[in-house]
């Protein structure tokens, strides 16, 4: 168990999220510990199942064609912060931006695996008892994480929420990519190798294996 120091003092810098290539972000956030700290309550999960949306030439991303609307404009922000969005008009969807500004490249955190604060965890998803649900689904992990739409255009670099490297590493051939989940609309690019998820991870929201599935 760490102190917020110590995940803060670790917590990942600009340069990561500023990478142009969203599927590598995608893939390098698997293992990262996603932290808040809201009223005096840390809460942190390993991520373990991550999608990158690749901007106005994605079909599936909402900035697709060059969209830009109230609620896109954020993506259009230098990589570093929080887009958080509704989905259903009840999921609170939480995203890192990335790349350079007016390049709305996105990674939306689709599962985690609590390591810190379970039991806020529990009370915030209604749970009695921890099973692997807690984490499972990106609207989950926002529940877990007390994460709401307000957040959006908050810093990864602030105390409240950010994302921190503990030196833990995925065993050699244990990332997977697969194609994303729930965007048939996408057409051809539903098919894209663009969902990352940590293998045998209990969290995972689904199973990758009727989907297709690649080593990366």
């Amino acid at each position: 168990m760490k102190p917020l120091n110590e995940y803060y003092r670790n917590k990942l810098p600009l340069d990561f999220y500023r990478n142009s290539h969203v599927c590598e972000v995608a893939k390098e956030l698997i293992g990262k510990v996603f932290v808040t700290f809201f009223e005096h309550t840390l809460t942190a999960g390993r991520i373990v199942e991550t999608e990158a949306y690749n901007g106005v030439i994605d079909k599936a991303s909402h900035a697709y064609g060059g969209r830009f609307t109230n609620r896109t404009a954020v993506m259009y922000e230098p990589g570093g912060i929080a887009y958080v969005y509704l989905c259903y008009g009840i999921h609170h969807l939480f995203n890192v931006v990335t790349n350079e500004a007016s390049i709305p490249h996105a990674v939306l955190i689709r599962a985690i695996e609590p390591v810190y604060g379970i039991e806020p965890m529990l009370q915030r998803l209604k749970k009695i008892k921890f099973d692997h649900s807690i984490g499972r689904g990106p609207g989950n992990v926002s529940k877990a994480l007390d994460i709401k739409k307000g957040d959006t255009g908050i810093s990864l670099l602030e105390s409240s929420l950010f994302i921190s490297d503990d030196g833990w590493k995925a065993k050699r051939g244990h990332i997977f990519a697969t194609p994303r989940i729930g965007v048939g609309y996408a057409e051809e690019d539903a098919l894209l190798p663009y969902r990352f998820i940590l293998r045998e991870n209990p969290h995972v929201t689904k199973s990758a294996f009727n989907k297709g599935i690649f080593k990366t």
